[in-house]
């Protein structure tokens, strides 16, 4: 094997996310290899090598750091595969880009004494041995990133996370679009009508945390909103507003709202009080107590 060098960085996985790491990878002035199992066209300056998945690719010896571009539950096989193979030593770094899986998913690879891990792009957290938590954080600095490190057991309670912030918001902004539909607008002037609403909120979340952006009747103490919105709602959209009435309760509180205040809201969305305000020895509402109560 080749001495690899520090700046060489090979991909297995030339989807979305792999072309599009690759890319910026090159153009931070790393040299890149990327491998598939079928021709295909990649934007130029990259070059594409093909195998059945049976071999190693053919620069595995010339590249320090192995990324594992492939969906989740391809990455413990194509680990398993490079481990049969002995394909890759200590002086690797093998990454994956899982969002949601740890250095685990290369469980194939302990052996080969390489430096495991994941690297996940989107939210730049790096998690896995020292040496591949290091070389993400590197990579993701070089690309112009903010990396933080998380533990390999918190990583699906991040992902979760990342699926709230990212996907979730998007339901959220269909349901909103369905029901202004409900009310008598077609899709397209119900976004349009919505659409500075949601741009006024990022811009606010631009310059607060959630905490202190947060607006509407559940902060405001406004329960005869809240009942009237709950009476018009179909009953899968009210448990939504529900569990959403509830949460943003919590952020509510946080933000001072007194106890009684909140006891009132909480009533009104026909739920108990978040944690954040119940004490010791307290009748919640509706007669429950609450979970540190003896």
């Amino acid at each position: 094997m080749t001495k690899q060098s520090p700046r060489a960085i090979g991909l297995i996985g030339p989807g979305r996310a792999g072309v599009g790491l690759a890319l910026a990878l090159a153009q931070a002035g790393y040299s890149v290899r990327l491998h598939g199992r079928n021709k295909k066209s990649v934007p130029a300056p990259l070059a594409l090598t093909v195998g059945d998945g049976r071999k190693p690719p053919p620069w595995i010896g010339d590249v320090a750091v192995v990324v594992l571009a492939v969906r989740d539950d391809a990455i413990t096989p194509l680990a398993t595969s490079l481990a049969n193979a002995r394909a890759i030593t200590e002086d690797h770094v093998v990454l994956h880009l899982s969002g949601v899986q740890g250095q685990e998913a290369l469980g194939p690879l302990v052996t080969s004494r390489a430096g495991l891990g994941s690297f996940h792009p989107l939210q730049t957290a790096v998690e896995g041995m020292p040496r591949a938590v290091e070389t993400g954080e590197q990579i993701a600095k070089d690309l112009g990133m903010r990396p933080f490190r998380i533990a390999t057991k918190s990583k699906s309670i991040y992902h979760a996370g990342a699926v709230f912030a990212s996907n979730y918001l998007v339901v959220v902004e269909a349901v909103a679009q369905r029901l202004l539909r409900h009310a008598g607008l077609s899709d397209a002037d119900a976004w349009a009508a919505l659409r500075p609403l949601v741009e006024g909120t990022f811009e606010n979340l631009s310059r607060h945390e959630p905490r202190e952006a947060l607006t509407g009747p559940v902060v405001r103490g406004d329960t005869a909103t809240i009942v009237r919105h709950l009476q018009s709602l179909a009953v899968d959209d009210a448990k939504l507003y529900r569990a959403l009435g509830r949460a943003a309760l919590e952020l509510a509180q946080k933000q001072g709202m007194d106890e009684s205040t909140a006891e009132k809201v909480a009533e009104a969305l026909a739920t108990d009080l978040p944690p954040v305000i119940r004490t010791s020895g307290k009748i919640g509402i509706h007669g429950r107590r609450s979970p540190d109560s003896p």
